[in-house]
Parts: structure tokens; sequence; C-alpha cells
């Protein structure tokens, strides 16, 4: 039986990260994944929509084109060459991962992993041992128990991304980040869409000053959004509820996910709701055993998951890591525009503070590339103008915040940025503007 220092379980972004961490200070590591490397991210999740969105942003550009004189007659959809090219890029990628696993000297174990309370893991025929044990295992799709919901087909994102033929018409049930990043990724490619969403409102853990800029971009999409309202039941391609009843062709469901907690019940881990229950240290109730990312608190995203892993690796390894700062963890909507938020929404704030917004119809770059829809939004403490958050909404703004959340982790403040220097015609030199608005001296205002 081999002996590890750590072993991994689960290769997501959670997992093959703390595991390439872990060889990278010197342990001996065990990787085990019962699916595909990469986890939900890589292969149904993050990365498979956003090639969908990348699709869904080209045909944007090419029909505004047409409106500046560049004329394009027709735009012709080949779904399978554009379905083979995601598969394509996700190849690549969990290439890498496999890759960097062999240089780092990591043993991976592909199967289902079982654990006894000594530390004993057992995948398929093989038995090992570790000294520590760090649960990533994620998550899957969640899907509602409805009357009648058995009489219907449906999708999960477990199962979309490998359909071959563009939908004529998709339902979508959520609205939440996954719901409308779908709807932003099919309906400029031509598939009527309607997203049924029982809240009052989408996207609702988002900026709120966000949610009518991307309800008003769904209506020129000709995305249908039907909100506040509850389901009745499902009856085969017809879903009954309390605005009336909706027809649909094709059904996705993108209403959350749950944690995959066979090997936590199997080792009678202490639970929190229906997420493990944690210490500061990610530790779990058992010694030398570990949770992180979908399992535990927190976002449910694979950055933060990465950071998470990275913390116990130096945990365990006595690099006395500094606690993660969850008002430091970027969330990101990649709609169009895209949405891109850190640290305290405004109506979180309870100390007095300052409110800054710079729309983008004043911003050069953004006129020039005809993406004016958004704005850059700071809030600061009002006594030292330290940064308690940001939303930058706008094409890109998911690079855009960057530049915030840096100087917010380097210590700087709203005065720091108002003197740095942003380089001109830049979507990020509305930045400085924002900025200097905290001390009323916007230039562009």
């Amino acid at each position: 039986m081999e002996n590890f220092d750590i072993a991994i379980i689960g290769a997501g972004p959670g997992g093959y990260v703390a595991a390439i961490h872990a060889a990278k200070n010197g342990k001996k590591v065990a990787l085990i994944e019962r699916d595909k490397l990469g986890g939900a991210c890589y292969n149904v999740g993050c990365i498979p929509s956003k090639i969908l969105l990348e699709h869904s942003k080209l045909v944007q550009e090419i029909k505004r084109g047409n409106s500046w004189g560049i004329e394009v007659p027709k735009v012709e959809i080949n779904f399978p060459r554009l379905m083979q090219r995601k598969d394509t890029i996700i190849h690549e990628l969990l290439t890498n991962i496999e890759q960097y696993i062999i240089d780092n000297h990591i043993t991976l174990y592909r199967g289902e992993a079982s654990i006894v309370k000594d530390l004993t893991i057992t995948i398929g025929n093989e038995t090992i041992m570790a000294s520590d044990i760090i649960l990533a295992t994620g998550s899957k799709p969640f899907v509602p128990r409805f009357e009648g919901l058995e009489t219907s087909t449906y999708y999960t994102t477990d199962t979309f991304f490998e359909i071959d033929k563009l939908p004529a018409q998709l339902t979508i049930i959520g609205g939440g980040v996954i719901a409308i990043e779908m709807a932003f990724s099919l309906a400029p490619l031509g598939t009527k869409v309607t997203v049924l969403n029982h809240s009052e409102d989408i996207l609702q853990t988002e900026e709120a000053e966000a949610r009518p800029l991307i309800r008003e971009k769904m209506k020129k999409f000709g995305i249908e959004l039907v909100t506040d309202f509850h389901f009745e039941k499902f009856e085969g391609n017809i879903i009954h509820t309390s605005k009336g009843s909706y027809t649909y062709e094709n059904l996705l469901f993108a209403t959350g996910r749950r944690p995959n907690i066979e090997i936590a019940e199997q080792l009678g881990l202490a639970f929190d709701g229906r997420l493990i229950d944690v210490n500061e240290h990610f530790e779990t109730s058992l010694p030398n055993i570990y949770a992180i990312g979908d399992l535990v608190g927190g976002y449910q995203l694979a950055h933060s998951a990465s950071a998470e892993g990275i913390y116990v690796v130096d945990y365990i390894v006595g690099n006395q890591p500094i606690p993660i700062d969850q008002t430091s963890i970027p969330r990101c909507v990649y709609t169009n525009p895209e949405i891109a938020t850190f640290g305290l929404l405004e109506e979180q704030v309870k100390a007095p503070y300052i409110v800054t917004k710079m729309p983008l119809q004043t911003n050069p770059k953004a006129l020039m590339e005809g993406n004016t829809e958004g704005f850059v939004k700071l809030i600061s403490s009002k006594d030292n103008g330290q940064i308690l958050g940001a939303c930058v909404v706008a094409d890109g703004a998911t690079e855009i915040l960057n530049a915030l959340l840096a100087t917010k982790n380097a210590g700087g403040t709203a005065r720091t940025l108002a003197h740095m220097i942003f380089p001109h015609p830049t979507v990020s030199e509305h930045i400085g503007d924002v900025a200097k608005a905290v001390f009323g001296k916007a230039i562009h205002q």
C-alpha cells in the first residue's frame, strides 16, 4: 500500500490546483478523479458556456459592423462546427492539466474513492494512505421537484453541452447567473429563448443597477422573460404556471447546484445545512480531513475553489497562509454587457460610505467600440477612502475590474485610484474618473 503526504479527491479547479501547489511544496501527492479532469468547470460549466458566449459575441460584433458600414449580407451559423471548436478547446485545456500533473510527479488515480477514518483510501482494487486528505468533489445540477416533471424531457448543464444541433426554441428555468448566461449564449445565434424565473427579478445576487441593463438587452435579443409566478405542474412539453402555460421544444434546468457529499456522509462528517461544516482553515470535524469549493460555504466559483485549495495546502505544510478575504473574490457574469463585482454591494454597507458612478456613454473608447451600455461604480469609505466594493458593467468588465481589485488588495484607496494615470483612450480610464468623483473632481461629469 502506497503512502502519500496529501491525497486530494476531485480534480476540478479546487483539486488539481491544490495538487500542483502541494507538489511544488515538495509533497508526495495523490490526485483522485472518478470522471474527467477539470471537473464541472472545464467540462460542463465555466469553459463550455463561455465558449458559446464568445460565439454569440462574435455574431453580435458582425451585426454591429453592418450598422457601421462593414456589410455582411447574411450570417450563417454552422452549429456543429461551433460545438467542434468547443470540444477542441476543452480537449487542449484538459491535455494541459494532465501534463501539469505529469510534470509535477503527481500520482493520478482514476475511479471512485472511498475513505475510512484512519485515512485509508480505496480506488477500485487499489488502496493508499495519506497523512492529509482534501475533499474537492464539487457539485452536481439541482433540479427541483415539480408535479408531473417525470412526464417531461429536459437538459441540465451536465447534458446540454453535448447537443449538436442549434435549438430552434429553448426554455430555461432559472434566473441566476447560469440561466441568464445560457440565454445570452443562444439567442444571438437564432434560438428563440424563454426564461422562466419564479422570483421577482433575475441575477438577484448581483448589482441591482446592472439588472435593468441586462433585462433590456434580453428584450433586444427577443428573449422572453417571465418572472414573479409559481409553478403549478409539468405536463409533457407544457409548463403550467400561475401566469399561464408555456410550451417548449427544449427545456434546460439552470436552477443551481448541490454539493457531492457521498464521501462526507460515508465519513460521518458534520454538516452546516447541506454543506460540510469547516473552520477557518477548511478543516472538517475529523482530523486531517479538509473540504473546499462547492462542498463548503462561500462563493461557488472556480477561482474561489482554487484559492481555497492553495490555502489548505499552505496550512498543511506550515506556510502560515493569509486568510481568504471574501470581499476580494471577484464575481463575474459573462452577459453582454458583462457584470464584474467585488466586495460589498451598496445595500450591504453599514459604515458611512460614498458611492460614485460613471456611465460609459461619456467614455471615448466605449463610444468607438459601440459598447456604451454600462457603468463603473465605486463604493469607498467616507472616513479614509478605503475601497469597500466596486462594480463594472461593460464589454470586457471581467478584465477591467482587475485594476480596481489589485488596488484594493495592495492597500490602495480611492485617492490612489484618483492619482493613477490611465492610458487614453481606454474603457479602464473611467476608473480614474470615478475615483476622482469621490473628491468632487471628476473630469467627465
